[in-house]
């Protein structure tokens, strides 16, 4: 019998990072966009953040909301995940950084949901925005951000196996595993540009643009689609 959907109740991130986070425990001094992590932009895509309230939507032990809250001046960065352990991992890396630095373990459509108009920026690295269903979770996303507040993230531009992206607003399901180690999958939305544009359109942002990060190396290289969206006129 092959891997099955796991209850919405188990933790499929609960064995993410674990190795990473037992050897490494320092702030990043900066973050790229790209998949690989090794090339294209870093954090500058954001713009200056001084002063602004930040949310990483999807946010796992949080190094890039820390990176954000050490290096470039927010009055607020809160780091949004849905996974205990990666919520507790955070918590022992990272909560020294409050109150700069907020990490908040929710569902990010109901922290969304709950906070209309509070941000500036919200962003996504491969997080929340690839594995929560765009028609609920743009939207709110939209709901939360200041009239000319944006959204920037990064998604895959292909699947991993080297199958292109979606024409359409469909899922595939990918490996997981869930804590005592049963094989399961989850849910992750892998879309053509134009697909993620139209979605963006219709949850009410503006000025929407997209570019391709080429993969760099590695056996698991994958190129990246970076997109921005604005929330109404710009300020």
């Amino acid at each position: 019998m092959g891997p099955v959907t796991a209850p919405t109740s188990a933790d499929l991130w609960h064995h993410y990072g674990r190795t990473r986070h037992a050897t490494d425990r320092t702030v990043p001094d900066t973050f790229r966009w790209a998949w690989g992590q090794d090339c294209g932009p870093g954090p500058d895509i954001l713009g200056d953040l001084s002063g602004l309230h930040v949310a990483d939507l999807g946010a796992g032990v949080a190094r890039h909301a820390a990176h954000l809250a050490v290096h470039h001046r927010p009055a607020r960065v809160v780091a949004v995940d849905a996974s205990p352990a990666q919520y507790a991992m955070a918590a022992d890396l990272y909560g020294h950084l409050t109150p700069r630095l907020q990490l908040v373990r929710s569902d990010v459509v109901e922290h969304l949901r709950a906070a209309p108009g509070t941000y500036d920026v919200l962003y996504s690295v491969f997080g929340a925005v690839d594995f929560t269903e765009p028609h609920r979770l743009l939207p709110v996303a939209a709901s939360a951000l200041r009239r000319g507040g944006r959204l920037v993230f990064s998604t895959l531009a292909h699947h991993l196996g080297g199958a292109p992206a979606q024409p359409d607003v469909e899922h595939a399901d990918i490996p997981a595993r869930t804590p005592d180690g049963e094989p399961a999958t989850m849910r992750r939305w892998v879309l053509q540009e134009h697909v993620w544009a139209k979605l963006l359109d219709e949850a009410g942002f503006t000025r929407i643009s997209g570019d391709l990060l080429p993969a760099g190396q590695g056996p698991r290289a994958a190129d990246t689609l970076l997109l921005t969206a604005w929330r109404g006129p710009l300020p």
